[in-house]
């Protein structure tokens, strides 16, 4: 039997979501919510935002397993930056809900430019590879992580969004790893903070 072609467009959209959340560790959701609106045909925005938050929580779910077989995660600073932007992306999903859905397409659009634009003068830093989150650390980095955390998690309630692209270079301004590894930690988060913000 063939697939409805709304079917294939939908396995298709999230295959190419899944590749580039596995690649660059975000931008999974700033692909996805146009692909439901204007490729597979999903109508009511915040329903894109919704359905998107799901499913980048899923593939970034999926790209973790490797990243950390790997040793690319960073389990104390995922685990605290998680437990506060899912407080954040809770908080933000609710105000989302308030705010009609094409103002809310409208800032989703702002934000992408945003972040193009952060992307494209981004210099990747080295990083200290050696960092960690311990009794010795947590004074210097648990109020950044959790501070930082929180933010993002918010943005990324609002959107609907893994927040992915903020939580890369949150995790390298709060902690000073690699990005590599910063890549590796942001699909913890990207996974809470999508679960979060699709169940409320």
């Amino acid at each position: 039997m063939f697939l409805a072609s709304q079917d294939l467009l939908s396995l298709l959209s999230g295959g190419l979501v899944g590749f580039v959340l596995g690649l660059v560790g975000g931008g999974g959701s700033i692909i996805a919510v146009p692909l439901l609106l204007y490729v597979v045909g999903v109508g009511s925005p915040h329903l894109a935002l919704g359905t998107s938050a799901i499913a980048v929580s899923l593939s970034a779910f999926a790209n973790l397993v490797n990243q950390a077989r790997h040793g690319l995660v960073k389990w104390p600073c995922a685990i605290s930056f998680s437990a506060a932007g899912v407080a954040g992306a809770l908080a933000g999903s609710s105000l989302a809900m308030r705010v009609p859905g094409e103002q809310l397409l409208a800032l989703f659009g702002g934000l992408m430019l945003v972040v193009g634009t952060v992307m494209f003068i981004r210099k990747d830093a080295e990083g200290n590879p050696d960092v960690r989150l311990s009794f010795s650390t947590a004074r210097q980095l648990l109020p950044l992580l959790l501070v930082i955390g929180f933010t993002v998690g918010a943005l990324s309630g609002f959107f609907g969004i893994g927040g992915g692209f903020l939580i890369v270079p949150a995790l390298v301004l709060a902690t000073g790893m690699p990005i590599a590894t910063a890549i590796g930690t942001s699909l913890v988060e990207v996974t809470a903070f999508g679960a979060a913000t699709a169940a409320n």
